[in-house]
């Protein structure tokens, strides 16, 4: 399962706010799905990582599911 937590860890590291990414053009659209952990494309990835110079383990990272662990 792919999460977005760093995204948001990153976003408070770097004082960054959801506002001032829409400032720079980043759609709150695909923000909001984001927030729900819906998937995003490549291109989305490589934006953000544009925006927050960062690296995509700082916007994604992928949590392996137990076969037996139920998600919400």
């Amino acid at each position: 399962m792919i999460r977005y937590r760093p995204l948001f860890q990153t976003m408070s590291q770097k004082h960054i706010t959801s506002y001032a990414l829409f400032k720079k053009g980043f759609s709150k659209a695909t923000y909001y799905s984001i927030q729900k952990g819906n998937s995003i494309s490549t291109n989305t990835v490589n934006q953000l990582c544009h925006l927050l110079n960062c690296s995509v383990s700082d916007v994604m990272e992928y949590i392996k599911e137990d076969a037996t662990e139920t998600h919400p």
